[in-house]
């Protein structure tokens, strides 16, 4: 692991890093060298490592809880290269929707494309970040939705390391198998009027979550508008470390 640059404000440390030909961000409490709490957040499709909703929640999750937070992009996102071959499979599934195919079918088999990728980098940016003095080997736990959630499911499944996870804006065409492998506690969102995930195939994927701990968040509006940060999403829980009362709303 290369850090690249550093930054700190409002007590949060920021450290940009690479590993391999992974992109990544760390974000630790400043001044802080002991072991703590990790969460590692995917990003959603189009998105990056530090698209605004990951930066914020990390930020929130260090300052409030004390935990140290990662983030890397994915294939074709952020600081990665372009991939010739996802971009050819992405452009050939829009014109399989605009000559009326459903789109769920589609986003399925891509995800699960991309996560074989996925899952090996991630695991590998876990065993880097665990071995920092400042993070060390604690407890770890998972966020993401929408292209997180599929991403995240089959990591969540095949990663003994994470104790909980939140997660949702994803169906069950894409990551039933893998979910039915999950049991740790799991805080799951879906937009009731999701446009691009079908209610049902959010309320299936809930299902097939084998935890015997889960929770799930309905909210009504569409794909990319879900609520604000209370009373989602908290913290992942499970992790022997208690997360403070959320603020008041305004």
């Amino acid at each position: 692991m290369r850090f690249t640059s550093e930054a700190s404000s409002d007590g949060v440390r920021e450290q940009l890093f690479s590993l391999a030909e992974i992109p990544g961000v760390l974000w630790t409490p400043a001044g802080a060298a002991e072991t703590r709490p990790l969460i590692l957040m995917g990003h959603g499709g189009g998105q990056h490592k530090k698209a605004p909703g990951i930066v914020v929640r990390a930020r929130r999750f260090v300052a409030e809880c004390g935990f140290a937070v990662a983030a890397v992009d994915v294939p074709g996102h952020g600081d990665r290269p372009k991939d010739e071959e996802y971009d050819r499979i992405a452009t050939e599934n829009q014109a399989r929707v605009e000559a009326g195919e459903e789109l769920a079918p589609l986003l399925a088999g891509f995800q699960a494309l991309v996560a074989r990728q996925t899952v090996p980098e991630w695991r590998a940016v876990l065993d880097a970040v665990q071995e920092l003095d400042h993070v060390g080997t604690g407890p770890v736990g998972y966020w993401g939705v929408s292209l997180g959630c599929g991403l995240g499911i089959p990591f969540v499944a095949a990663e003994p390391r994470v104790r909980a996870a939140v997660l949702g804006l994803g169906g069950a065409l894409a990551s039933a198998e893998a979910a039915a492998r999950i049991t740790v506690p799991v805080e799951f969102l879906v937009q009731w009027d999701d446009e691009r995930v079908p209610r049902a195939q959010g309320l299936a994927l809930f299902d097939a979550l084998a935890s015997a701990e889960k929770t799930l968040h309905a909210n009504p509006g569409k794909h990319a508008l879900p609520p604000g940060p209370e009373p989602w999403p908290r913290p992942p829980y499970g992790s022997g470390v208690r997360a403070p009362s959320p603020p008041a709303p305004p």
